[in-house]
């Protein structure tokens, strides 16, 4: 399957999810993005789908506290999961993040794949780490996918890159490919769609 030609069709939000109550049912296989508050979860999944505004993207970190659900066509859904480690966040929202996040992550049986945006500025960071451990925990299937590329010079992504994939080579669910990406650029976004739309296929007899 063609990933640009499967992200160039319609793209529509079919629901918001507060609670594990809420989360809709859904034949169709689901490619999860995931990540720290202010990655640019919802900048790249506007820039992948070509659209300014499909997903809400806001200027204050932690805002976003539902699960938003957005079907490709009909082949597959993505899911864009509220932001983890905002420092002002209460205790008790980080609590119920952890408790909606990794009850959708653990118990979504066509969850296709999860995609763990890490900001290329900044590197692994604690939360991520701290993600990631509950994610081999649960035996979720990962990507990691580097975002804002475009505000490193060559040489420092290039350290960047070498050194998340060395990390993520120890963990236990981590997919062995690396995606770079800048959604201001359009850097990384064609092997991207390809990597969904092969996952979309790939689940295409279990739908």
């Amino acid at each position: 399957m063609d990933g640009r030609k499967l992200f160039a069709g319609a793209c529509e939000f079919i629901a918001g999810a507060a609670t594990i109550d809420a989360l809709p049912k859904n034949a169709l296989p689901e490619i999860a993005f995931v990540g720290r508050s202010n990655v640019g979860k919802s900048s790249l999944i506007n820039a992948l789908t070509g659209r300014r505004a499909l997903a809400r993207v806001s200027h204050t970190p932690g805002a976003t506290k539902q699960i938003n659900f957005f079907r490709l066509g009909e082949t597959c859904t993505l899911v864009d999961l509220p932001g983890y480690g905002y420092a002002r966040a209460s205790k008790a929202l980080s609590a119920d993040w952890q408790r909606l996040i990794f009850a959708y992550l653990r118990g979504r049986a066509n969850l296709a794949r999860t995609l763990l945006l890490i900001d290329a500025r900044r590197g692994i960071m604690q939360p991520d780490r701290d993600a990631i451990q509950l994610l081999d925990e649960s035996a979720v299937s990962y990507a990691g996918v580097l975002t804002k590329t475009d505000e490193l010079a060559e040489v420092e992504l290039r350290d960047v890159q070498a050194a998340t994939e060395t990390e993520l080579s120890r963990r236990t669910a981590a997919h062995p490919q690396l995606f770079a990406t800048s959604a201001r650029k359009g850097r990384g976004l064609d092997a991207l769609k390809d990597h969904i739309a092969a996952l979309a296929e790939a689940w295409g007899g279990r739908v």
